[in-house]
């Protein structure tokens, strides 16, 4: 006998559905109003390679989608990843915003005394 998911499992497919249903809206409305060209590396797609091609929000924030599409870029995947990376990287914070642990382990500390000896 199947186990019906409960209610937490629920709400979470449904926010995903509708996560879904509206990156289908923006990226729908982003291939139509700008050319298929990648906005940093330049790369040219077609429908064959289409989904390579992702909407880049440029405030990073999802739910900002104007309808004339000045909230986003087409970038390829590799620099829309390249994107996010140096996005992570400069605010030292992981993609839900917790700050990342930092490094406490340091090799030199003891040095001085090393090298008294």
């Amino acid at each position: 006998m199947a186990k019906e998911p409960g209610k937490l499992d629920k709400v979470v497919l449904e926010a995903r559905q509708n996560a879904e249903k509206r990156a289908q809206g923006y990226r729908a409305q982003a291939l139509k109003l700008f050319p298929w060209v990648c906005g940093r590396c330049a790369r040219t797609f077609d429908h064959k390679n289409l989904q390579l091609l992702e909407v880049h929000h440029k405030n990073n924030n999802h739910d900002d989608n104007p309808s004339d599409g000045s909230n986003w870029e087409l970038l390829c995947t590799y620099c829309h990843e390249n994107e996010h990376s140096k996005l992570k990287d400069s605010m030292g914070r992981d993609n839900n915003g917790q700050a990342e642990s930092v490094a406490t382990y340091n090799p030199f500390a003891n040095l001085k005394d090393m090298l008294k000896k």
